[in-house]
């Protein structure tokens, strides 16, 4: 390897050098231009090139040149002052990854809205991903115990009852609602409603138990408790909310 192929940079006092192809990974960024002498505020003294940014942060642009992915450390937070560096070099595929990762890592809430009246409990889900709700949507059915056969009072044959499978209702898509329970009517029909939440099979009718395993479900998901409301006079619900930051600490360029 000549001493042509090499570069060395001065960022902010901290030294770098490096090969000249690393600088020119990405041909319409600055860096190229900084290497191939078309940019002229950057200028070379005792063989450096001098660069007034942030050494610090130039060693991840770096490590995101030579790599094409950008691996941080658990305990990092710049991240808008290293989209900024981004922004000045001109690496527009890392200034993507950036703005994803910055999106994703905002938290994910959740409201569940339990109401639990007689023998029902009615259910409400709010969530700011609407990601989050297809999933449970997809998770849970209802089951509506309905009778197939006729009932009557000569009928010594009580009637027969299948288990018709719904989905909760979606009022928008950030949110979903389901109950549990009978409404103790018989002259209906409606029968007894049972919630599944898979992977479990169980279908349950008592209202505590879905809410258990609703719970249950979402704190799988990575989401955790973190606060409850008091119920509002003549506000028999309760309400419980859930958040969730998932941090991914790889940025690879596609």
């Amino acid at each position: 390897m000549s001493s042509e192929d090499l570069v060395t940079l001065n960022v902010g006092g901290k030294i770098f050098t490096t090969r000249l192809s690393t600088l020119k990974q990405f041909p319409t960024s600055r860096l190229a231009g900084m290497v191939d002498g078309r940019d002229p505020e950057f200028k070379t003294v005792n063989g450096q090139i001098f660069v007034d940014r942030d050494g610090a942060l130039f060693s991840f642009i770096l490590d995101f040149l030579r790599n094409r992915e950008l691996l941080l450390p658990s305990d990092f937070s710049d991240y808008l002052r290293l989209q900024r560096e981004a922004l000045f070099y001109e690496l527009d595929s890392l200034v993507e990854l950036l703005s994803q990762h910055l999106l994703q890592s905002r938290p994910a809430l959740m409201e569940v809205h339990f109401l639990n009246r007689n023998t029902q409990a009615f259910f409400r889900v709010f969530g700011s991903c609407n990601k989050t709700i297809e999933l449970l949507a997809r998770r849970i059915t209802v089951f509506v115990e309905q009778p197939t056969g006729l009932a009557w009072s000569g009928n010594p044959f009580p009637p027969q009852v299948t288990l018709l499978p719904l989905p909760p209702q979606r009022p928008s898509h950030h949110d979903l609602v389901f109950h549990c329970g009978s409404d103790g009517t018989i002259e209906n029909h409606a029968g007894v409603r049972y919630i599944s939440i898979k992977p479990d099979n169980r279908k349950l009718a008592n209202g505590t138990n879905v809410f258990g395993l609703l719970i249950d479900t979402l704190l799988k998901e990575g989401f955790h408790l973190v606060s409850t409301r008091t119920p509002a006079s003549g506000d028999k619900s309760e309400c419980y909310v859930f958040e969730r930051i998932k941090r991914p600490q790889v940025l690879g360029e596609n």
